[in-house]
């Protein structure tokens, strides 16, 4: 078993100092580096303090033993903290379901914040019991948070080594573009963006896409395949209004988003083009305010409250005790037709 001597030597810090930052004493003035050695080297060490329990197990209050676990969350953003409906059902069924379990979240943080190595390293000074990620960050960041807390589940990342809950993107995208193949549509253009590749041809999305057009014997015209960045609406209302000036689009569309299909929707519009009479449009994602939209809007549904239902799940698994390997959840989808298709 590791002491604090052990930690002490690694860090290569006296031990006052390992006491002191273990113990989130702030009355000494030490360096970020210096703290982030100590807690780094802790963690490789496994090193525990001690602590002696006045009460036997036996008669500890499991409402206080869940009380003081800190759980946390990752927020995926475009771009203001709280602007995306999708990621923002999900958080509510992340936070209903750990209140359901007698916990809830202590912090919300973005990858934006966390690339601040000040912001990283304040979030993170204080034990971290669980964390729920809903974005892949880089390998630096990623490391470090990894070894600061014991539990971590994904939505929707590509970091392997932990539990991830998301749906199958690469089927959602067949659906709509089969939807819009069986209505006759030959002429189906993809309208999406990338948050991790800047490639927008690297999504599932995409590739669900383009190989559900070359199994109908459909071609894919780079005219109408419209990237928006990082899914920035006003992105894509720029770039559908261009290609509304060349006169030159397609029948239907299959749209990454809902949020980008209503802002294309609304640019359209602007442009004299009806949908669906001139043009269909197909979504994805069933967020609330698309059956609002004009015309309301044909999507994929996706449980996005049920995704933060089962991650919330998952990571309180991991916390009691779970340690099989890490899980891939994939949640089904459906087609919800309405009137933009």
């Amino acid at each position: 078993m590791s002491t604090i001597r052990d930690v002490a030597n690694l860090a290569d810090v006296s031990i006052a100092t390992v006491s002191r930052v273990l113990n989130n004493d702030t009355k000494y003035k030490m360096t970020d580096e210096t703290r982030i050695k100590v807690l780094q080297a802790a963690t490789q060490l496994n090193y525990r303090t001690n602590s002696k329990r006045k009460n036997k197990s036996s008669d500890i209050d499991n409402s206080k033993v869940k009380n003081d676990m800190k759980i946390g969350c990752v927020l995926s953003v475009t771009k203001s903290k709280y602007n995306d409906p999708f990621y923002m059902t999900i958080l509510s069924g992340v936070e209903s379901q750990l209140l359901n379990l007698g916990y809830e979240i202590s912090f919300i943080k973005t990858k934006h914040e966390l690339n601040d190595k000040k912001q990283l390293y304040n979030t993170f000074r204080t034990p971290i019991t669980g964390l729920i990620l809903m974005e892949s960050l880089n390998s630096d960041t990623y490391e470090f948070i990894r070894k600061q807390v014991p539990y971590i589940v994904g939505i929707e990342t590509q970091h392997e080594d932990i539990d991830n809950v998301g749906y199958d993107h690469y089927n959602a995208a067949k659906i709509a573009v089969q939807y819009l193949t069986e209505k006759g549509h030959k002429k189906i253009g993809y309208i999406g963006g990338s948050n991790i590749k800047d490639n927008i041809k690297e999504s599932q999305r995409y590739k669900g896409f383009y190989s559900t057009m070359h199994a109908s014997e459909l071609s894919v015209n780079p005219d109408w395949v419209i990237d928006c960045g990082e899914w920035d609406e006003k992105l894509c209302m720029e770039k559908v209004d261009f290609l509304c000036r060349t006169k030159n689009y397609p029948t239907a569309f299959f749209v990454g988003s809902d949020l980008m299909a209503m802002a294309a929707l609304s640019s359209f519009g602007n442009n004299g083009i009806t949908v669906p009479n001139d043009l269909a449009i197909v979504g994805l994602s069933n967020i609330e305010v698309s059956k609002f939209s004009n015309p309301p809007l044909t999507t994929i549904d996706i449980p996005m409250k049920e995704i933060g239902i089962v991650a919330a799940d998952l990571l309180i698994d991991r916390i009691n005790g779970y340690k099989l390997l890490p899980k891939k959840v994939i949640l089904p989808t459906g087609l919800i037709v309405r009137n933009s298709a």
